[in-house]
């Protein structure tokens, strides 16, 4: 804490904990009223490299959601039906001692019957999973597969490079071709944005591969509007122009990679003609940006998860991720493929979250992507949910089956939040979370190179607890007697990283107090310059053995689409529909504060003049959005921003903020990615027609 110039004024450390690679260094002002800490701003810190003293529109707003009206501030036990959301307030004592004796209850007969279910709701260390995950090891629950977001994209990378890794942040602004590959930068990237932005001015082209023409794509020098779930097909159609005109490092090639021959077979399979049908675009684009890759120097790819989310995800990645290889620009700090940073900074997850605690048991595995399918048919049944960091009622895909299990009567469902969401109206039991503004964490980040810690600036309002908090008394009723369930918030962040490494020189005492810390690389940063892929062979693995002990391609390859733009289902829905982030909101965080919702208005469908003339919809009309798995209603945007054949639904908006009680994740599919058990949200076809 620093004093400030004006009288009774504090200025505490913090970081911003949510689910954005920017991971922001905060400065949070306090101001004592009537003997309680008030905090009275939030600003970005100005010394942290990549912050630079800007946070984006929604965290800027972030006392209107820790003082929101509608917060969570009092335990809640469920006195109506099944997702009424009609509750009434009890003491944390009964809460806590109801919740332990039905956990016992169902953990005597087998405690694998008992499932967490968190993402990232927070993306802190210590509020997150730590003290969770040793009380869900204790007891014995099945393990969550936590796949929803990045697994596919990031088993992909492992395959490829061994790590998530890739350029700074800040390099980018040196670079002088960027593809902005399946990211609209803007609303979910904001401060790489800056440093594009900065490269712009000093001259670099910057080219989108997106389906629709986003607010970044808008400000690119050049759009390539590919269809959905087709990233891969491009990807080696470029990798087929570079071989084809000898477009390679070869010395790069021959030291720092394995299975070039394999990889140029299969490149060979998708001249650009072929990957022009596939992906409806132009052999114009394959070729013009294939010359451009190798001709602009250096050359920085970010890639974002959007393009992993169909059936051939992962193996788009990897094409990807072996192009800089290929063409040599790992050799330049300002080079490379960016998906992911969050390899480069290790959790020690043995100390921190204890997997010890099992004592030699292997409890089955379950896949929140596939929860609704799982609420209605694992086997021992799902008998008690505890949901902490997660909103899976308005986020999981196929959202009718994922309500039809969470409406199980049978099903005892525990729900930590801060507000009364989708999910908490389905909850048994609904317990009051603390927000970023009152507890302790330490946070690394999935888009730099700092980690930083969160200080408390405020006590926690109303009967509020950290996670970690209600965890520990969880254990304690649960009489779980090991020494960690008494360690402090403090303690865990001091377990949280490896002690060797790039987190070798990581304090806690010296992070709380500086709030952000560079990791122990080099700098400039480029971490393949010099081979040194931490994968089996120490090269980059155009050819994965790994992959091909699992029974899967070895090489990266084109998997079309689940629900691909032909045959009998195409017929019935003609339309591939995309649900990427809309700008005020962050995945459903946010959406509940009511100037971010007057900002983005109400769920609106972005479809081309073509696609709504043949159906007879004209601009602000009322739509059904629907197929075999449901519908759902929003307001027509006739644009040409979504290009011919796809409808953009900007989404994730809580279901009970909508006029028909309904979101995308109506009509979205539960099937998962070729490798990584991920979702497949933007694998979606879908009819159009006036409500």
């Amino acid at each position: 804490m620093e004093a400030t110039a004006a009288a009774r004024e504090e200025i505490v450390r913090a970081a911003c904990p949510h689910d954005c690679p920017d991971t922001c260094a905060m400065l949070v002002t306090v101001r004592e009223e009537g003997g309680r800490k008030v905090a009275v701003k939030v600003a970005g810190d100005p010394e942290h490299p990549t912050t630079r003293g800007v946070l984006c529109t929604k965290v800027s707003r972030y006392l209107e959601r820790t003082y929101h009206p509608e917060r969570l501030l009092q335990p809640l036990k469920r006195v109506g039906r099944k997702g009424e959301g009609r509750f009434e307030r009890v003491s944390w004592d009964s809460a806590l001692d109801d919740i332990a004796a039905r956990l016992q209850r169902i953990a005597a007969v087998d405690p694998q019957r008992i499932v967490p279910y968190s993402y990232a709701g927070t993306m802190g260390l210590v509020q997150g999973e730590a003290m969770a995950s040793r009380f869900f090891h204790r007891l014995g629950a099945s393990l969550l597969d936590r796949t929803i977001c990045a697994t596919a994209g990031g088993e992909a990378l492992a395959h490829t490079l061994g790590i998530r890794s890739g350029p700074a942040m800040e390099s980018f602004a040196e670079a002088k071709l960027i593809v902005l590959w399946g990211t609209n930068a803007i609303a979910s990237n904001l401060h790489l944005w800056s440093f594009v932005q900065q490269a712009k001015r000093n001259g670099a082209k910057l080219i989108a591969v997106d389906p629709y023409r986003s607010d970044t794509a808008e400000k690119c020098h050049r759009h390539i509007a590919l269809l959905p779930g087709t990233d891969g097909a491009l990807a080696l159609g470029l990798a087929h122009v570079l071989i084809r005109e000898g477009w390679l490092d070869h010395d790069y090639i021959d030291r720092y990679t394995l299975g070039f021959e394999a990889l140029a077979q299969r490149a060979a399979e998708f001249p650009p003609a072929r990957v022009a049908r596939l992906c409806g675009i132009g052999v114009e684009d394959v070729e013009q940006l294939a010359h451009e890759y190798w001709h602009i120097r250096p050359a920085a790819i970010r890639l974002n998860y959007g393009m992993q989310r169909c059936a051939g995800g992962g193996n788009a990645v990897r094409a990807v991720a072996c192009l800089p290889a290929l063409a040599g620009h790992w050799r330049d700090a300002a080079g490379g493929v960016l998906l992911s940073s969050s390899g480069v900074a290790e959790v020690d997850g043995a100390r921190l979250y204890r997997p010890d605690l099992l004592g030699g048991r292997t409890p089955r595995t379950i896949n929140m992507s596939t929860i609704g399918a799982d609420l209605a048919a694992a086997s021992p049944p799902i008998e008690a949910l505890i949901v902490y960091d997660s909103n899976p009622v308005a986020v999981a895909p196929d959202s009718r089956a994922v309500a039809a299990g969470f409406a199980r009567e049978d099903l005892f469902t525990v729900v930590l939040e801060h507000f009364r969401t989708d999910t908490a109206d389905y909850a048994d039991y609904v317990l009051p979370a603390t927000t970023q503004l009152e507890h302790f964490d330490v946070h690394k980040s999935y888009g730099h190179l700092y980690v930083l810690a969160n200080n408390p600036a405020i006590e926690p309002l109303g009967e509020a607890l950290p996670n970690s908090e209600i965890f520990r008394r969880l254990a304690a009723r649960m009489g779980f007697a090991e020494p960690c369930f008494a360690e402090t918030d403090e303690q865990l962040a001091a377990q949280a990283f490896m002690r060797d490494g790039a987190t070798a020189s990581i304090d806690w005492q010296t992070l709380k107090r500086t709030g952000w810390q560079r990791l122990d690389v080099p700098q400039p940063y480029a971490p393949f310059a010099d081979g040194g892929f931490p994968t089996p062979s120490g090269r980059c693995e155009f050819h994965s053995q790994a992959l091909a002990d699992l029974g899967l391609d070895p090489v990266p390859g084109y998997v079309p689409p689940h629900e691909a733009g032909d045959g009998p289902l195409a017929a019935r829905y003609p339309l591939a529909m995309i649900s990427p982030p809309a700008r005020n909101f962050l995945n459903s965080t946010f959406v509940n504060v009511k100037s971010l919702r007057d900002a983005e208005g109400e769920p609106t469908l972005q479809i081309h003049p073509a696609d709504a003339a043949a159906r007879g919809i004209h601009d602000g009309e009322r739509v059904r959005v629907f197929n075999d798995r449901g519908r759902f209603e929003l307001a027509a945007r006739v644009t040409d921003r979504a290009r011919p054949g796809v409808v953009v639904a900007l989404s994730i908006w809580w279901k009970k903020l909508a006029a028909d009680g309904r979101n995308a994740n109506e009509v979205t599919s539960a099937r998962l990615t070729d490798m990584g058990r991920a979702p497949t949200f933007y694998d979606c076809r879908v009819e159009v027609a006036r409500a």
